[in-house]
């Protein structure tokens, strides 16, 4: 039986000429914990391309991907959940930062906001509140990651006691160190509270101004790498594709102390990381420098996928031999070490990608999967819930066998 695509329904809020009418579908017809080899490669298929080519069976390589697929009112176990997650890679085996590393490593920003299921150790339990009895744990005390305890400022009391809020921050899954990104990403609300909406704020209480967006409790916002480099200036276009991040050794415990900015989009630059000599013990050839733009492995598409929190160092590729360097940026190449040079760079190419326009915060259903392509999206949790307020989500993603693709000379030529 082959499965039924159909489109996701937009919010209010997203732009009806700029948002990518092809961001998601929801998945009709098959059970996501019981799929047959031939329904999960179609299922593989709807991820990586929008459909069929002109002749029977072929891919059009031309066009772009579903980057969420929506599964409603799904039964699914942990053992279901890391093998519907592994068969985008099967070489693969650990959780996406090793299983049971964040919590053996207190120091980690992630800590708190994680907990393993036991007998599936790359599977693990996020959400708010108590939960008792729990796929084998007793009870876990979870921790909605909340902006007023990572962001340099906060929303003020009154106003988020009116529903004001923010994004937390804008990710991708992935451990940043020793382990390769997930290629996927599955999440699934088991106890979703409802609520009444809430408005984020990209700016600060001072700045009235700002953008804003309505987004529902909890939701988790996404945005899409593709438009993030599409909708690039062409000498920003030219810098990210010549571009490489190198990114700190255990990011998450060397961000720790720093304080993000108001769009949960980078951390504010004021020197609060935690020197190196403080970081865990670590090994100069499991740090990762990673491309800017990530190519999908089927429609050959560019995707800006950039965790901007954990950036420590930009490596730009001079132009190639013939091309204009008129307005080009470091046209010979350079090696930014400038701390406040890459994180100014970093949020001028990324900030344009969430526009209120471009995001999709997901309305989250009880038994609802999402599956996402997370070499091809950025994500972040959203708003704030009571401490009664119970939520659960099982969350997997595998540290892939493979490192991401970066664009090829041609790919160079054409942009730079």
């Amino acid at each position: 039986m082959a499965i039924e695509l159909a489109p996701i329904a937009l919010p209010a809020t997203a732009s009806r000429t700029d948002f990518d009418p092809d961001f998601g579908r929801e998945v009709k017809g098959v059970k996501p914990g019981e799929l047959t080899p031939e329904q999960f490669k179609e299922i593989e298929t709807a991820l990586y391309t929008v459909g069929l080519g002109s002749s029977p069976g072929a891919l059009n390589l031309c066009t772009s991907q579903h980057g969420i697929l929506l599964f409603r009112d799904a039964a699914l176990t942990p053992e279901q959940q890391y093998a519907l997650t592994k068969a985008f890679d099967p070489e693969s085996e650990s959780y996406g930062h090793g299983n049971n590393k964040t919590q053996s490593t207190k120091k980690s920003i992630l800590h708190p906001d994680l907990k393993t299921i036991p007998r599936v150790p790359q599977v693990q339990l996020i959400g708010n509140g108590m939960v008792y009895n729990h796929e084998g744990l007793e009870s876990a005390a979870l921790k909605h990651p909340s902006h007023t305890t990572f962001h340099k400022t906060r929303v003020s009391p009154e106003n988020e006691a009116l529903g004001i809020t923010r994004f937390y921050r804008w990710h991708i899954d992935a451990a940043l160190y020793d382990y390769n990104p997930p290629r996927a990403t599955t999440l699934y609300g088991i106890t979703v509270p409802g609520g009444d909406r809430q408005t984020v704020r990209y700016s600060d209480d001072d700045d009235p101004s700002g953008e804003i967006l309505s987004v529902p409790l909890g939701t988790t916002a996404f945005v899409s790498g593709k438009k993030m480099f599409q909708i690039l200036p062409p000498e920003l276009k030219s810098l990210a594709v010549r571009t490489s991040v190198r990114y700190a050794p255990h990011p998450y415990v060397w961000m720790a102390p720093a304080r993000a900015k108001s769009d949960g989009l980078g951390i504010v630059n004021e020197g609060l990381e935690l020197p190196l000599s403080e970081l865990p013990e670590w090994e100069q050839s499991k740090i990762k420098t990673l491309p800017i733009l990530w190519k999908n492995p089927v429609t050959g598409e560019l995707h800006f996928q950039v965790h901007p929190c954990g950036a420590q160092e930009l490596i730009v590729k001079p132009l190639p031999l013939g091309a204009s360097r008129e307005g080009a940026l470091y046209p010979d190449g350079e090696h930014i070490k400038d701390l406040g040079k890459v994180r100014e760079l970093l949020h001028s190419m990324q900030r344009p990608g969430i526009a209120p326009g471009l995001v999709y915060p997901h309305d989250w259903k009880e038994r609802d999967l999402v599956l996402f392509h997370n070499r091809g999206l950025l994500h972040t949790v959203v708003g704030a819930f009571k401490p009664d307020q119970v939520r659960a989500f099982h969350q997997c993603n595998l540290a892939a066998s493979d490192v991401p693709a970066g664009p090829t000379e041609q790919d160079i030529i054409a942009w730079a």
